[in-house]
């Protein structure tokens, strides 16, 4: 278990205390699984921000063509 000392603006950190003790309640180690749920969205939206990219990257240098896929409109509603 790791421990981090953040400073945040007062008005953050009072809203953040009100929703989390609305969310989970006033027991021992609240704050701290709120901060970590926090932080483990926060870094999962990096990651998926940093997967768009690199997607727009290979779409804009044409690493990543589309191939044309054909097909009949009756083959999608065959009945098997």
């Amino acid at each position: 278990m790791a421990t981090i000392t953040i400073s945040v603006d007062d008005d953050i950190e009072k809203e953040f205390r009100e929703t989390a003790r609305k969310k989970l309640g006033t027991g021992k180690g609240m704050l701290g699984k709120a901060i970590g749920a926090a932080i483990k969205k926060w870094v999962e939206e990096e990651k998926q921000k940093e997967v768009a990219r690199k997607g727009r990257e290979l779409t804009v240098k044409g690493l990543y063509k589309l191939k044309a896929w054909k097909f009949r409109r009756e083959e999608l509603y065959e009945r098997g």
